[in-house]
């Protein structure tokens, strides 16, 4: 089984992905590198960036370090850089000083990264390619730029927000599965493991993409308005067939997921319940992880 034919996708939620920073910590702690591309969608792709530079504990560290600090993310932010989660403090001063990335490593490791991010003028989403640091640096931004409260990232020509509003959990893309949308120069993965950070009963609603309608910041752009509207549709549907898939035991996904249902909000801050589902994603990784072995085809 070759390191190619598996995927690892990373669903966001801002400090929600405290969750995944512990299981891809475990998985990097004994040596479960054997996958051929990684999928970050929002803050999921922050924690693709650390996955590929092989830096354990560095997204956790980053949280934590910075959780209450008010350029890292606060409506101070908000109000005096357009972003609350400052993106010249996260991106360039923690990036590249206060926790700098190991970009070394991570331009040398073969390992293909995407970030996915939403195109707002076509309301889709675009998979970007993060093949070197730091000029890729701003697809990872593009991918965690949450709407209404971030101003849009050019990459290429394009505008971008948040990958979650288009494609939350793209294992389909991942998968190369029939129907999901094609990325040039990517064939398709056999299997993927999947990092969810919402327990399996959880069940989206309107909710913040609401809030964000109704200030009307995007009538200009209808195409992503609509996206907006139907996220939690598409969102709920995605899980239902991820789900489907894991009762028929489908050969070609594994699903981790937190056992409870996640207080920790996107900008929550509680360095406490931060560390602790820190701890529950280590969990899962290590109950489950001669299974993940098994199923990525590691050899020890």
């Amino acid at each position: 089984m070759a390191a190619q034919d598996t995927a690892l996708v990373l669903e966001g939620g801002g400090f929600r992905c405290m969750f995944t920073a512990g299981v891809l910590d475990v998985l990097m702690e004994h040596g479960l590198y054997d996958f051929g591309s990684v999928w970050g969608v929002s803050a999921g792709s922050i924690s693709a960036s650390s996955f590929k530079s092989r830096q354990i504990g560095r997204t956790a560290r980053i949280m934590l370090a910075f959780r209450d600090d008010r350029r890292f993310m606060s409506f101070w932010s908000l109000l005096t850089t357009g972003n609350i989660a400052g993106g010249e403090f996260m991106y360039e001063e923690v990036q590249n000083v206060l926790d700098p990335c190991d970009v070394e490593t991570f331009n040398r490791n073969p390992l293909r990264m995407f970030s996915v991010a939403s195109n707002v003028v076509f309301g889709t989403a675009d998979y970007l390619e993060c093949k070197s640091f730091p000029e890729d640096v701003a697809k990872v931004q593009a991918s965690a730029s949450m709407p209404g409260v971030s101003q849009m990232v050019e990459v290429g020509g394009h505008r971008y927000l948040d990958g979650g509003t288009t494609d939350s959990i793209p294992f389909e893309v991942a998968l190369g599965a029939d129907g999901a949308r094609k990325v040039e120069g990517y064939d398709g993965a056999q299997r993927a493991v999947v990092v969810l950070t919402r327990d399996r009963d959880y069940v989206k609603s309107l909710g913040n993409e609401g809030l964000v309608l109704r200030s009307h910041r995007y009538d200009a752009y209808p195409y992503f308005t609509h996206a907006l509207e139907t996220r939690y549709l598409r969102y709920n549907a995605q899980r239902d067939l991820l789900f489907a898939m894991e009762r028929e035991q489908d050969p070609r996904v594994l699903v981790i997921a937190p056992e409870d249902p996640v207080t920790v909000d996107v900008t929550g801050a509680d360095g406490g319940a931060l560390l602790s589902l820190y701890v529950k994603g280590r969990q899962q990784a290590e109950a489950r992880l001669e299974e993940i072995a098994a199923f990525i085809g590691h050899n020890a």
